[in-house]
């Protein structure tokens, strides 16, 4: 049976590159397509209803999964709509404040939601080892991020390189609101024995890239996942919407859920 799709942001980098798969995909009907008034001309070679306002495309596909990698305030607003029509949504938006995070949940007790910040499987496998790997290493090896993303992300440091940060804190009793370091410039001293450093570079065309380095004596282990296409995070989002029509709402999904 095929899973309905709504994109939201469609004459975008990631709307555009999830909306020719859907086409392609023969588990995938595109119902419809969302982008600013100002930029539906992009969306004119799209065979699907094409609107600037979600809620009429909602209207007439109810059952549809709306699939959302534009902003946090935007796909809040997406859910939200989602959960007033019955609907469903796939995001994969970073940048969430605390606050939001808590109110995409708070709609996942009614609405079916899934969210993760990286939707490629090799990301999501590296979130289930690396914890084994830093508690294996042990005490002395120091912690290390550091991500490339495209000079046109908005956000810093990157929603995969956040959730990493906290899954490796979390392994060794820590907390990045107060063991994270996000820059260092001037004379700073030693570096603190609990200190996890995330650091940012942005340039280019770069798809994503997330190095950890683990830091020990005499030796160092790094382990590094490069994106070489946007694709990769496209299709995770679409096996996301055809997992999630058969689930029920009650938690905010993700990855995790899927290779549960």
């Amino acid at each position: 049976m095929q899973t309905q799709v709504i994109v939201m942001g469609a004459g975008g980098r990631m709307g555009g590159t999830i909306s020719r798969l859907a086409m392609e995909d023969s588990q995938v009907d595109l119902v419809g397509a969302v982008e600013t008034q100002g930029k539906l001309d992009t969306l004119k070679g799209l065979s699907c209803m094409v609107q600037s306002d979600l809620s009429k495309i909602l209207q007439a596909y109810p059952e549809a999964i709306v699939i959302d990698f534009t902003v946090p305030e935007t796909s809040l607003d997406t859910a939200e709509k989602c959960s007033s029509a019955g609907a469903a949504a796939v995001i994969g938006t970073t940048g969430f404040s605390a606050e939001q995070t808590v109110k995409l949940q708070d709609l996942a007790v009614s609405t079916r939601i899934f969210w993760a910040p990286n939707m490629s499987v090799g990301i999501n496998v590296l979130i289930q080892i690396l914890p084994e790997l830093l508690k294996s290493l042990g005490e002395k090896y120091d912690l290390e991020i550091m991500e490339i993303h495209h000079k046109f992300k908005k956000d810093a440091p990157s929603g995969t390189a956040v959730k990493l940060a906290q899954i490796l804190a979390e392994t060794r009793g820590l907390n990045m609101d107060q063991n994270g370091v996000y820059a260092r410039h001037g004379i700073i001293g030693e570096r603190g024995k609990d200190e996890i450093g995330v650091q940012t570079l942005r340039g280019g065309d770069v798809v994503g890239e997330h190095t950890f380095y683990f830091l020990g004596p005499g030796e160092r282990v790094e382990v590094t996942h490069r994106a070489h296409s946007r694709e990769t995070f496209a299709q995770g989002a679409l096996r996301a919407a055809h997992w999630l029509a058969g689930q029920k709402p009650g938690k905010l999904y993700s990855m995790a859920d899927i290779f549960a």
